[in-house]
């Protein structure tokens, strides 16, 4: 049975009581991960996000709920809710999973907007975090409140919210081993720190690639020279990278020449972006903000989900030994440093694939140029189980009856490492993996907002999720 309707008004309600103001204080705090904030612990932000959102969520917790702070040593902090089952299966466990660290300010804000300045513009509350992933505590908590006030039952749930997501979740198999006790076998994982590929209907996360990254270094001289004397008698680092980058990946088509970065597509999962092709058409590469002209790297809707979601792809995301164009004198510069960011297909193991990556950059430099790829192990992604049938039903009159149309089903081209940690740990959970970052969000960009009647819809799926669980775990 899904919620009542006047427990449907009451979810709205509470979205302009107290969610949206303090998600407007949430985004002031630039609590930035670790990886962007190494001083993170003496800054406090971080302390100050968690203060704020535990405050609420105190406020918020149904009767008999439990909340902690858990802190490991010197690991950034985990706020774990343990929610005591209404109904289902005795011992059974819902986990819900979001984060509240934040990615870096980036530049391009438009006149009037800011990372850290909150502002609601009609249906839109823009700055950063509150889409990603701010808006999860109190999308887990609402939820499991509007089926207590129904008396609808649910299984006893966990909400883990972490602070470390954005820098790879380095931290958080520390926290799961050591709350493994607490936490229990979840039958049921919701995690919303996904996307939508529009804000008409719910989304389900299929699949989800995973990341190497790393910074190639080219070094071929100890000091910048003149560039009208070694021009022509020594290489520019540039054009080794350049070189080098093409071991890598076509120039012209983009596509990663290594086999072995790339796995075989699933016929489930080339149908499935087939039907979501249908249904976004062009929608899928003109949701982003491209110049004028600018076309895709392909006609095909279906083949550009594909290589969003199941192909390997690279982005040069930073780069460092250039000098601004105002300080770039006629030198030949002796080094060039980029960070490269390789997304890989769900089902490659990411530490093979960093290994992949540094032998094919280091092998045979060119001039004998001095040559490393500084990368970690890398994060794997993560490929969703077979949907149970109930789980299906429940997302597709879920979406029927909040938003008005059908589920629908699509990977994601980004990595959330908690998936696939998860997956391995509990190879029998079910997992409902949805979010908010939809068309224009821009999550990790200028200009990130958190669509909220989506926020709202979403947060009643959910709950409609956790009955229909609980329905059919006491059948």
């Amino acid at each position: 049975m899904p919620i009542s309707e006047e427990s449907s008004r009451w979810v709205e309600a509470e979205f302009g009581r107290s969610i949206v103001p303090t998600l407007v204080r949430y985004i002031e705090i630039p609590n930035q991960s670790p990886a962007f904030d190494p001083d993170w612990r003496q800054a406090g932000h971080m302390d100050r996000a968690v203060s704020l959102l535990t405050g609420w969520a105190r406020e918020a917790l149904p009767e008999g709920a439990t909340l902690e702070v858990v802190r490991l040593g010197e690991r950034t902090p985990v706020i774990f809710i343990d929610v005591p089952a209404t109904g289902g299966s005795p011992g059974d466990t819902v986990l819900l999973y979001g984060h509240l660290d934040k990615q870096p300010e980036m530049s391009g804000w438009r006149e009037g907007l800011g990372p850290w300045q909150p502002v609601l513009e009609g249906d839109k509350l823009y700055g950063r975090g509150g889409a990603d992933d701010g808006y999860a505590i109190f999308a887990s908590l609402t939820a499991l409140a509007a089926l207590r006030r129904d008396g609808l039952p649910h299984a006893r749930a966990v909400v883990l919210i972490e602070a470390c997501e954005e820098s790879g979740s380095y931290d958080l198999p520390a926290y799961i081993a050591h709350l493994a006790p607490r936490i229990g076998e979840p039958s049921l994982v919701v995690c919303l720190d996904s996307g939508c590929a529009n804000y008409d209907q719910l989304w389900s996360t299929t699949s989800l690639r995973g990341i190497v990254v790393g910074t190639l270094e080219v070094s071929l001289l100890s000091e910048g020279v003149h560039s009208g004397d070694a021009s022509g008698v020594v290489a520019s680092s540039f054009r080794v990278v350049r070189t080098l980058l093409e071991r890598l990946e076509d120039a012209d088509t983009g596509r990663i020449k290594l086999e072995g970065l790339h796995t075989p597509i699933p016929a489930e999962r080339v149908e499935q972006a087939r039907c979501a092709a249908e249904v976004l058409r062009d929608e899928v590469w003109r949701k982003f903000p491209l110049n004028p002209g600018v076309q895709p790297l392909l006609a095909d809707s279906t083949e550009l989900i594909l290589n969003r979601t199941w192909r390997a792809a690279l982005a040069v995301t930073g780069a460092e030994g250039l000098p601004a164009l105002a300080n770039a004198g006629n030198v030949m510069r002796p080094l060039t440093r980029l960070k490269l960011s390789l997304r890989v297909p769900p089902r490659l193991d990411a530490t093979r694939a960093a290994a992949l990556l540094k032998a094919v950059l280091e092998q045979d430099p060119p001039y004998g140029a001095k040559v490393s790829f500084d990368g970690g192990a890398g994060s794997s992604g993560w490929d969703a189980p077979p949907l149970a049938p109930w789980l299906a039903a429940a997302l597709d009159s879920a979406s029927q009856r909040h938003f008005g149309k059908s589920a629908m089903y699509l990977g994601e081209g980004g990595s959330i490492p908690f998936m696939g940690m998860l997956g391995e740990k509990f190879p029998n959970a079910q997992f409902c993996i949805t979010g908010v970052l939809g068309p224009g969000s821009n999550a990790h960009g200028p200009n990130e907002f958190l669509h909220l009647p989506t926020a709202r819809k979403l947060t009643l799926c959910v709950a409609d999720v956790l009955a229909a669980h609980a329905a059919q775990a006491s059948i």
